[in-house]
């Protein structure tokens, strides 16, 4: 056993509303799994598809199982970049950006 995989649910909080349940991967020695997050809402926003065990992201399957799937972003940040990306702009509906590439200088 390496973390858990819990459900927490606030009762009482100055700053937030109350009776929010959440549910995360609390991995011991690195806290709440980042990775876990990622492949969570990306199915849960439609990002990254999931067929029975299989999760795919483009069309194209990157593993068989969640666990393999925490890894495959793990490996590949590029990835894990874009499907965040994707993921908070359709959260707070903003569009992605693009970063700004300024022109070469020309001499």
């Amino acid at each position: 056993v390496v973390g858990n995989h819990v459900k927490v649910k606030v009762v009482k909080n100055k700053l937030a509303p109350p009776f929010r349940v959440a549910i995360f991967d609390i991995t011991y020695g690195t806290g709440i799994s980042k990775t876990g997050e990622l492949v969570d809402l990306g199915v849960d926003h439609d990002i990254v598809d999931k067929s029975g065990s299989w999760y795919a992201y483009n069309g194209s399957k990157i593993a068989q199982g969640r666990e393999a799937a925490k890894q495959f972003f793990e490996d590949n940040p590029e990835i894990a970049d874009e499907v965040e990306a994707k993921i908070k702009a359709k959260v707070t509906g903003k569009p992605i950006e693009e970063p700004k590439q300024e022109p070469a200088p020309v001499k």
